[in-house]
């Protein structure tokens, strides 16, 4: 790009300026620069949907006396995952295993050197890029348990989460497990992520049982504008989420980039719409929710889909998942209190299934594949993980009850979680 006398005296003026620069290696003939510095890139937005995106957007969903709880619960699962993530859970989900689980060879990182490459890129920030899917997805279920479980029950129960739940179904369907090599279709963890959040998420809400009063006097969110801003980083973060799985920075990667967005954006205008409908009043929460049951929809399917699938899964995900959240709270009588499996969960299953129909080359896709047979190989990895993830949640849900108790005390639950566990308070006004 550079003349050569150029190049070589930036080359000497750095290193009179700081003896200890050095000229970046090409890590090997497969290695990009490019691709590197966009997976990066894309590591970096992941992990700010979780801090601060999601801790924002759930922040503002709950009372003021338990705003500081929700970003410690997130703060906190982000470390916790990050270490497990390290000590076992990446090699037990992509070191050469089984069908059913990855080995032990990278325990601790073990074997993973620094010119190792993931195709174009460093070994390492592929590691990176997928501890931040591992800190996201046990991060959604708290939405389910907001103003009511323990700390120490959230702690205990994200442990097992990831090492009973997230990391075999991410060997399954990433690692080389049997959902990968029968050819289900996940790009972004519309199997991973989503629907087995979100169902354990459910179950979860379930076990802790609801909020006093609820549901005849649910107190509204304390900041919608907090919920706005941390909705629009989750908007922007997804970007990584998604158009980073596709591990280069690519003519694919700018087309998921694009379903993505579309997506997001006719599911919002869905929800306000109906929301309109029936209230008489367009909301914020509403919309951004809608933007959120977007995204997480099109997540499994942007790999695959052109705009036109884009702007009908957001179209059925705006209806759909807007008519889930009354169904789960009103007929189904669970609290699951930021409508984690309406939006995510159902979001989630409902695009891992649709991309085999919108995938295909007449809805202007990009799937090799034809429609029956492929819905049959996403109805059947789903549906398993579903389960998987439901009777783990079930079971590791059943030992925390018995050690440390899931369930605050009335007297703490009237007095808000800040203080009584963390000894804080959101805002001190004097």
């Amino acid at each position: 790009m550079f003349p050569s006398f150029i190049r070589t005296s930036f080359v000497a003026a750095a290193v009179l300026a700081c003896p200890n620069f050095v000229l970046a290696q090409d890590g090997g003939s497969d290695f990009s620069a490019g691709d590197t510095a966009w997976m990066m890139t894309s590591t970096v937005l992941v992990l700010f949907m979780m801090l601060p995106g999601l801790a924002l957007f759930y922040g503002g969903l709950v009372r003021v006396k338990n705003f500081l709880s929700v970003l410690m619960h997130c703060f906190a699962v982000a470390c916790l995952a990050s270490v497990l993530w390290i000590a076992g859970l990446y090699s037990l989900s992509f070191a050469p295993g089984n069908d059913w689980i990855g080995g032990l060879a990278h325990v601790g990182l073990r074997g993973i050197g620094l010119d190792d490459l993931q195709g174009t890129y460093p070994t390492t920030v592929w590691v990176m890029f997928q501890m931040t899917f591992a800190i996201i997805t046990p991060g959604l279920i708290i939405g389910a348990f907001v103003e009511r479980m323990k700390f120490k029950a959230v702690i205990l129960f994200c442990s097992l989460w990831l090492i009973l739940v997230y990391a075999p179904v991410t060997h399954w369907v990433w690692g080389g497990g049997w959902m990968q090599n029968m050819g289900a279709i996940d790009l972004a963890c519309g199997i991973v992520v989503h629907a087995t959040a979100g169902i354990s998420a459910l179950i979860l809400a379930k076990f802790v049982g609801p909020r006093r009063h609820f549901p005849s006097a649910l107190n509204p969110p304390h900041s919608p504008g907090m919920v706005m801003i941390g909705a629009s980083m989750l908007w922007v973060g997804w970007f990584g989420f998604n158009a980073g799985s596709q591990g280069a920075a690519s003519t694919a990667a700018g087309m998921t980039m694009l379903v993505t967005h579309i997506s997001a954006a006719v599911a919002s205008l869905t929800w306000m719409s109906l929301e309109w409908i029936k209230t008489g009043k367009p909301g914020l929460v509403g919309i951004v929710t809608g933007m959120v049951a977007g995204l997480a929809t099109i997540t499994p399917a942007s790999g695959v889909v052109g705009p036109l699938g884009a702007a009908l899964i957001g179209f059925l995900a705006g209806i759909i998942c807007y008519y889930a959240v009354g169904i789960v709270k009103i007929k189904m009588g669970i609290d699951d209190a930021l409508d984690v499996f309406a939006v995510h969960g159902v979001g989630g299953i409902m695009g891992s299934i649709l991309l085999a129909v919108f995938g295909v080359a007449g809805f202007g896709g990009f799937g090799e594949f034809e429609i029956g047979p492929q819905l049959l190989i996403q109805i059947k990895a789903v549906g398993f993980a579903v389960i998987w993830a439901g009777i783990a949640t079930v079971l590791i849900a059943m030992v925390c009850n018995a050690t440390v108790g899931l369930r605050i005390v009335d007297s703490v639950e009237n007095q808000g979680l800040d203080q009584f566990e963390h000894g804080e308070t959101a805002y001190n006004l004097e």
